[in-house]
């Protein structure tokens, strides 16, 4: 048979020449046709440049097998059983010929030179001791038109043995790309109106295959009175190189030697290195790669179930290199004759291996992976697991379920802790600030000896869990903090800790309040007033009171005041989402906390008269300061489950092992622990934050209808925006505020009550929020959506 080509043609009008037999042969010439409903949209695509020579070559040109260009006849096809071509149409023209009308049908030429494609062999790299096999390079000319610099690039690739390919069109560029993976591709970007060569390079680069391969732009000559342009628009687009418009062959010929001794050849041997650490990673024997003097670099050992004692004392783990990655002292026990150059560099390396600045996690894991050399397989492998969760960042945070995860769950989850996605509209929600009031364009308060009968009569209750905070609001005029606050820190001997005035307390209780905006639904001072008793409460529990002192109990309530202030009514999510100026501030993070904490100091210390710190010492002040800061972040919501798994394993769990009579000798909860008293303060702020599901069951519906409103709130808002909806089930239109509240204790509320009440014993509270759960359960089975049955509203 001679060297004729297999010849596919593809849907987009690439046409791909394959060599059937590479041996020399006799010319021999092939026709291809297809229908008339499969057109090449006017490409020409050839193939194997080294099979392939223009008709006006040189003597000495190798001799040519030609592919002429073939009209399909209507109703066309092979004869019968004669085996003769059928007859060229009249009209056809050489593949490197001009075209000289348009086709609806497919028609193409391809030559083929024989002789050339004997040149076109593999080559072997050396990288130090490996010996490897390159094929040969591939490149991809991608030029609209035919012309004297495509052909210069042609004979480049014919007289360098490489593979080549011409496309017309970028989608059969493309196409072409994924279907043979070049090395080089030249791209032609002289001119704009066939395609846009920098839009071809980026949806190459678009592609897996293209992170080794090396992309040549071709640019026009720049005239003498134009200036030299900048080749970053074309790093920008993809390309790494620019080739000034020069159809000699010689020049495309080094330009493309130059690229394949440099790019190419780089590339090549990454790709080994890459080839040999995944077949390190999949290997099931034990590896030990050593320099040249024997030197042991990396040690493997695979942990096998036919024999899992395949170690030594210097092995490690290859995906932990971590500290254990080398172990020094072994090494150089391997050859007493090494180098001296060796000896005095071990001594150093050894220093930094064993220097102790490494976090308890990394401690942990280099424990267990000692553990595992000596264990058997099927503890190797649970341990290997234990390494996988530990080295996530998230190790506190659960996984919900799957995707079909109740919608109510996942919306709160993802609107309370997550600090939103990146802004995704041109809208910027403006953050609006009350005016903070100064307490000077206030009314004077009235001391706590002068308050009205009615206020002075709730009060009287202040110290009971069924306090109804609702009452209090409706009788002080929306102003319930500043009463309640002068009760329960007059109660607590605030005043005589700070060592200041009754006088000073109104004052800036006053200002607090100020900057709580009444007009949300329920991050109002209202709120700021129930998590206020709920902390004080706690505060009065026997355990948490052997557990804190008096600076800790101030700490805590000076946060439950100030945890809120200044509230928008929206979630960190939504600011997040929308730009505002508080997200750019605080870098996306905690935002919302950050400002409550950074705003109540600020208000604090501007005026003397409502200043609280001003006659405590420098010391007291930064500590009282930290106290609270931590505590008010401590309510956001994205470390919910860090705070509770710490309180659990700290906390509960050590003092559970005591009242079991275990040979504990610590005191988890002793005022000598400040760790736990930081984890204790964080748990009952946040307890008392979100404690509306543990209060009786008419002050938990009017909360939970609260809560509800200021979501709708901004749901609506986000819409008119155009913003990303953070909790797409709270539409005031469709929402099940049963669902809500049902997956937000399931999820947030149980768990940590349960811990709470471990420590803090708070029975009346859990029972509320049994009878509180059953209530919204009973709802929902009713397919009720709102707060009440209609017939008890």
């Amino acid at each position: 048979m001679g060297c004729a080509p297999s010849i596919h043609v593809s849907q987009s009008g690439v046409i791909y020449c394959r060599d059937a037999d590479e041996a020399g042969s006799p010319r021999r010439t092939s026709r291809v046709a297809r229908g008339p409903a499969a057109p090449l949209h006017g490409l020409l695509v050839q193939t194997d440049a080294a099979d392939a020579a223009p008709p006006g070559r040189a003597p000495g040109a190798p001799r040519t097998a030609r592919v002429r260009r073939a009209r399909a006849e209507p109703g066309g096809g092979g004869g019968g059983g004669g085996g003769g071509a059928a007859p060229a149409a009249p009209a056809a023209t050489t593949c490197r010929g001009r075209r000289r009308h348009c086709c609806s049908s497919a028609e193409a030429e391809t030559q083929t030179s024989c002789a050339s494609v004997q040149q076109v062999s593999s080559a072997e790299v050396r990288i130090g001791p490996m010996r490897l096999t390159q094929d040969p390079i591939q490149v991809l000319l991608i030029f609209a038109k035919e012309d004297s610099q495509s052909d210069g690039f042609w004979w480049a690739c014919d007289r360098a043995g490489y593979r080549c390919n011409i496309a017309r069109t970028p989608e059969s560029a493309l196409e072409c790309f994924l279907d043979k993976h070049h090395e080089i591709i030249v791209i032609d970007h002289r001119q704009t109106q066939n395609f846009d060569a920098e839009a071809v390079c980026r949806s190459i680069r678009a592609t897996n295959p293209s992170e080794h391969t090396v992309i040549l732009a071709v640019v026009s000559q720049a005239s003498g009175d134009r200036e030299e342009t900048s080749v970053l628009p074309l790093l920008h687009a993809g390309f790494n190189r620019r080739f000034m418009e020069n159809s000699s062959i010689i020049a495309c010929y080094n330009e493309l030697i130059q690229i394949e001794h440099g790019e190419v050849r780089s590339q090549f041997k990454l790709r080994a290195c890459n080839s040999v650490f995944t077949a390190l990673d999949h290997c099931h024997e034990a590896i030990e790669i050593t320099s040249d003097d024997h030197v042991i670099q990396l040690h493997k050992v695979h942990r096998d179930s036919a024999d899992n004692s395949q170690t030594e004392s210097h092995s490690f783990r290859y995906k932990n290199r971590r500290k254990e990655s080398i172990d020094v002292k072994s090494i150089s026990s391997r050859g007493s004759d090494a180098p001296s150059l060796q000896n005095r560099r071990y001594p150093s390396m050894a220093r930094i291996h064993s220097m102790t600045i490494e976090a308890p996690i990394t401690k942990v894991i280099n424990i267990i992976n000692a553990a595992q050399e000596n264990s058997p397989v099927t503890v190797a492998e649970a341990l290997d697991r234990v390494l996988e969760i530990l080295r996530t960042t998230e190790l506190y945070s659960p996984q919900l379920g799957t995707k079909d995860e109740d919608p109510h769950t996942s919306d709160l989850v993802g609107g309370l802790m997550t600090d939103g996605l990146r802004r995704l509209s041109g809208n910027e929600y403006v953050f609006t600030k009350n005016v903070h009031q100064s307490h000077s364009h206030l009314a004077m308060p009235i001391t706590i000896n002068d308050v009205p009968p009615c206020i002075a009569q709730l009060l009287d209750n202040e110290e009971s869990w069924e306090f109804n905070i609702f009452e209090l609001e409706a009788v002080t005029h929306k102003r319930p903090l500043v009463y309640l606050g002068l009760k329960v820190f007059s109660r607590f001997g605030v005043c005589e800790f700070l060592h200041c005035s009754e006088t000073t307390l109104r004052a800036w209780l006053q200002v607090i309040e100020a900057n709580y905006h009444s007009s949300n639904a329920y991050h109002n001072s209202t709120h700021a007033a129930d998590v206020l008793h709920a902390t004080a409460f706690f505060l009065g529990k026997e355990r948490v009171k052997g557990s804190l002192d008096q600076l800790d109990e101030v700490a805590a309530l000076i946060a439950a005041t100030v945890h809120d202030v200044d509230h928008p009514g929206r979630t960190n999510s939504f600011l997040c989402n929308a730009g505002s100026e508080l997200a750019v501030l605080y870098n996306d993070t905690a935002v919302l906390e950050s400002h409550h904490t950074a705003l109540a100091f600020q208000l604090t210390v501007k005026d003397s008269k409502c200043n609280i710190f001003k006659n405590i010492d420098r010391n007291h002040y930064r500590t009282l300061r930290q106290a609270i800061i931590d505590m008010v972040l401590a309510t956001e919501m994205t470390k919910h489950f860090e705070h509770v798994n710490k309180f659990v394993n700290s906390i509960n769990k050590p003092m559970a092992a005591e009242i079991e009579g275990s040979d504990c000798e610590c005191n988890p909860t002793g005022k000598n622990f400040p760790e736990n008293q930081i984890l204790i303060k964080r748990m009952m702020i946040k307890c008392a934050d979100v404690a509306n599901p543990c209060r009786p069951l008419d002050l938990c519906i009017e909360w939970a209808g609260r809560i509800s409103e200021e979501y709708f709130a901004q749901t609506d808002e986000e819409k008119r925006q155009g913003l990303p909806v953070v909790m797409p089930v709270f539409d005031r239109n469709t929402c099940s505020i049963p669902k809500s509240q049902i997956s937000f204790i399931d999820y947030f509320i149980t768990d940590m009550f349960d811990a709470w009440d471990a420590f803090a014993h708070l029975p009346a509270l859990m029972q509320h929020l049994a009878d509180n759960y059953k209530h919204w359960k009973t709802l929902d089975d009713l397919k009720c959506k709102s707060l009440r049955l209609p017939s008890d509203s």
